[in-house]
C-alpha cells in the first residue's frame, strides 16, 4: 500500500456516553458510533460510577491496527507521549506506569529521580527505568514548573473573588464570618464562579 495515499485524522477527544467501562478500556458512544478507547488504571478509577466523560485521545495507527488510547487530561496524555519517546517503551509500558501512578506522583518520580519507583513496575528493568530518568528528568521538570505556576494563577484569582464576593455580603448587612463560610461552600462547588453569581447565590443560602 501507498502510504502517500493514507490520509489520518487527528482526534483531539472524543465525548460521549460511556457504554462500556473496564480497567484496560473505555468505550464512549457519540452519534451512534462507540469507540474503543486503552485506558490506564487511574482513568478508570476516576470514571467508575460516571454516565458521560471526555477523554482526550493518542491514536496509535499502525499497518495492523488502529488503537486508540484515552486520557482524562492533558497532563496524563503528555506524560503518556513523553513517556513512549523514550527508546524501548512503547504504548502497552507507557500505559502500565501511567496505572501505577498519578500524574503529579510520576512527575515528582521522575524530577527526583527515582529509579527504584519506575523499576518497581512490572516489565521495567533498572536500564530502563535509568534511561526514563535521564531522557525525561528535564522535559518534566519544565511541564512540572508550568502546571504550579498555573495552579497559582489560578488560586489567586480564586482568592480575589472569594475576597470580592465576602466584602460584598459585608457591605449588604451581613456578618463576615457568615459570608466567609457560605462563600467558601459555594467555591468549593465551583471554583470557577464568578463574583456577581457567588453573591448571588449567597443571599439565597444567608
Amino acid at each position: 500500500m501507498n502510504n502517500n495515499n493514507l490520509c489520518f485524522i487527528m482526534i483531539e477527544y472524543i465525548k460521549g456516553e460511556i457504554s462500556d467501562l473496564t480497567p484496560t478500556y473505555c468505550v464512549l458512544e457519540t452519534n451512534g458510533i462507540g469507540y474503543m478507547l486503552n485506558v490506564s488504571l487511574v482513568t478508570y478509577q476516576e470514571l467508575q460510577g460516571k454516565t458521560a466523560a471526555r477523554l482526550y485521545v493518542y491514536e496509535n495507527i499502525r499497518e495492523d491496527a488502529h488503537v486508540l488510547y484515552g486520557f482524562l487530561t492533558k497532563a496524563e496524555r503528555e506524560l503518556f507521549l513523553l513517556l513512549i519517546s523514550v527508546s524501548g517503551v512503547g504504548s502497552a509500558t507507557a500505559r502500565m506506569i501511567l496505572s501505577s501512578f498519578t500524574v503529579e506522583e510520576l512527575q515528582e518520580i521522575i524530577a527526583t529521580g527515582n529509579v527504584n519507583a519506575i523499576k518497581s513496575v512490572k516489565g521495567i528493568g533498572l536500564k530502563s527505568a535509568q534511561r526514563i530518568i535521564v531522557d525525561l528528568k528535564d522535559k518534566i521538570g519544565t511541564m512540572h514548573n508550568a502546571q504550579c505556576t498555573m495552579h497559582n494563577v489560578v488560586v489567586g484569582a480564586n482568592n480575589e473573588n472569594m475576597e470580592e464576593a465576602v466584602a460584598a455580603l459585608v457591605a449588604l448587612g451581613f456578618q463576615k464570618a457568615a459570608s466567609v463560610k457560605v462563600v467558601e461552600k459555594l467555591m468549593k462547588e465551583d471554583a470557577s464562579m464568578a463574583v456577581g453569581k457567588i453573591v448571588k447565590r449567597a443571599l439565597s443560602m444567608m
